[in-house]
């Protein structure tokens, strides 16, 4: 049996690719009810909610898991390490499917990169007035943190658990953008002029994640970006192909 570890639209598509063959079962794990509802169009067996370390190794246990697909968010990194570690601790197969990194095909010089959401704000607060933030709901408590003093532009998921998260930090309907993306150029383009965005904050999410789009707008307008890399993780296997991927297993 095979554990996918999703949350990604790459995830979904891995389980297309696996679909097609009727000797590998598989479990898709997600963590949220929106999730869920995306998942559950591609595979039949699906889990929800956050696995624990424990958690992980007990499911693994008692559903007899041999090999662990991680195709989990790039900046999931807490869910990539345990999944590491059960996979060392119960001698079977992990394998690592990333979003090849853009950072390095970007030429635009008005760039910051970061390495931690405090920098991003540091840099952002002193840039800025209107601050776009390009990266989801998961950090805005840490960012609305670090910068009560400026306007914050949020975009992220139209569901009503985040919403609500956003309104409980102080964000109204001035201040949120809900929509599901990925966005393409010239619609990041008029978000950033309608609400007079003088800095944007986002995470490298790589080419499904819409990032090139966002920092081509920024300098379609001459906008400074900054731009929060992804951690470090020394993974056994990494493939940026599902191709590849598709063959490993």
């Amino acid at each position: 049996m095979i554990l996918v570890l999703g949350g990604t639209s790459d995830s979904l598509e891995i389980c297309d690719r696996i679909n097609k063959y009727k000797n590998l079962p598989y479990i898709l794990s997600v963590t949220t009810s929106y999730g869920e509802d995306l998942a559950r169009k591609y595979a039949k067996n699906v889990i929800t909610g956050k696995l624990a370390k424990e958690d992980m190794i007990n499911f693994i246990e008692q559903n007899n898991i041999n090999k662990i697909i991680d195709a989990t968010h790039p900046y999931a990194i807490e869910v990539s390490k345990n999944a590491i570690q059960c996979a060392t601790e119960l001698n079977i197969d992990y394998i690592r499917y990333e979003r090849k990194s853009l950072i390095d095909s970007i030429n635009y010089e008005n760039k910051y990169i970061v390495n931690s959401i405090e920098d991003a704000c540091k840099i952002a607060r002193e840039k800025g007035r209107n601050i776009f933030i390009g990266t989801g709901s998961k950090n805005l408590p840490q960012i609305v943190d670090f910068i009560p003093d400026r306007n914050l532009i949020v975009r992220v998921l139209p569901t009503s658990d985040v919403i609500l998260s956003c309104e409980n930090l102080g964000l109204n309907a001035d201040n949120i953008i809900a929509m599901k993306g990925p966005f393409n150029q010239s619609i990041n383009e008029e978000f950033y002029k309608h609400y007079d965005i003088d800095i944007v904050i986002t995470k490298e999410s790589g080419t499904a994640g819409g990032f090139l789009e966002k920092v081509n707008a920024c300098e379609a307008l001459k906008i400074p970006v900054v731009i929060i890399a992804r951690e470090k993780i020394n993974y056994p296997i990494v493939v940026n192909d599902i191709d590849e991927l598709e063959k490993l297993i």
